[in-house]
Formats: C-alpha cells, sequence, structure tokens
C-alpha cells in the first residue's frame, strides 16, 4: 500500500474548520450572544486559517491539482518561509487559535474541528511532511515536425512507410525495369 499523506488531510480538515469557525463566530456575533467577543475571534481566527489554508501543498506523488485562485494565497504563503512551510509550527498555531473558540457553545464546532486538524498536522511534521507551493508549469513548445507540416498523400487506411508502393514519381532517375521484356535478338 501507498504511504499516507497526512498534510493533504490536515489541509481540508483545517480549511473546513475555518470555515466553521468563521460562521460560528457571524452567528454569535450577530446574536449578541453572551461572550460575543469570543465569537468576533472567531471571526478573525476562522479568516485567518481560511487565508493559510487556502493553497494546497504539492503532493510528493506529484498528482497535485491547485485550487481555483490559490496563486496569489501560494505567494503569500510561501513569502513568510519557515513559518507557514513547517507543519509543527501550523500544528502548535492551530491548537493555539482553537482554545479561545472553545468558550462559547456557537464556536466549539469549530473549535474541536481546528483541534482535530491540528493533530493530524503534529502527525504530518513528525512523519516529515513539509509545505511545497504548486507552481504554474510554463510549457515550452517543440517546433512542429515536417512530417506533421505537410497533409498525408494517400487516403485511410495508411500502411506503414516501409510497406508502401513506391510511386514512379518518386523513385529517382531509374526507370522501372521489367524483368520479362521480350526482345529482339
Amino acid at each position: 500500500m501507498g504511504k499516507i499523506e497526512w498534510a493533504m488531510w490536515a489541509n481540508e480538515q483545517a480549511l473546513a474548520s475555518g470555515l466553521i469557525l468563521l460562521t460560528g463566530g457571524i452567528v454569535g456575533v450577530a446574536g449578541q450572544f453572551r461572550g460575543w467577543q469570543f465569537a468576533a475571534y472567531s471571526v478573525a481566527a476562522g479568516v485567518f486559517v481560511c487565508l493559510l489554508e487556502y493553497p494546497r501543498s504539492k503532493r510528493a506523488k506529484g498528482t497535485s491539482v491547485a485550487r481555483t485562485g490559490q496563486f496569489c494565497f501560494t505567494v503569500c504563503v510561501k513569502a513568510f518561509g519557515p513559518l507557514t512551510r513547517n507543519y509543527y509550527v501550523r500544528a502548535f498555531l492551530h491548537a493555539a487559535l482553537c482554545v479561545p473558540s472553545g468558550f462559547m457553545l456557537a464556536t466549539l464546532l469549530g473549535c474541536v474541528c481546528l483541534g482535530i486538524a491540528s493533530i493530524i498536522y503534529l502527525a504530518a511534521a513528525i512523519r516529515g511532511e513539509h509545505w511545497e507551493p504548486i507552481v504554474p508549469k510554463t510549457e515550452s513548445r517543440k517546433p512542429v515536425p515536417e512530417s506533421i507540416k505537410k497533409p498525408p498523400q494517400n487516403p485511410p487506411p495508411r500502411p506503414p512507410p516501409e510497406l508502401r508502393r513506391k510511386r514512379v514519381d518518386d523513385l529517382e532517375g531509374s526507370a522501372y525495369d521489367n524483368p520479362v521484356t521480350v526482345t529482339d535478338e
């Protein structure tokens, strides 16, 4: 079996946690619940977590698919260097961010989800994974071969070149010699 890439799961979990924190925080602030300041904190923490987790990391196999519009976020995350690339830092950051959200019922689910993401990031860090940016590939065009520029002369199906009959015009300078010719002697 293949090796599980824990960071991929942690990224999805943390992004969902950020959205849940944001939603719970908006509900807590809009409802003016007791301790709504924790909800306001959760809105800010949810936005921060979503911005940090939106760019996906490149997988070890190289089969990564970037999220739509992640390039600008990738540049921002890449700019902070080891603070955002190291999964130990992310694990402890998410663990610290989730604590104040646990003091209010509206943000408790986001707190628990972010705590789980923190544990998964810790598992990824222990296994030696780290964040690698997905950079867009610049494809260089190869010159078009001469065989493609000229259209085919024969209708399909075309036999391979070595089995094709040679046309008389294509033979250089030699005429066709009929081996059975009647000569007057």
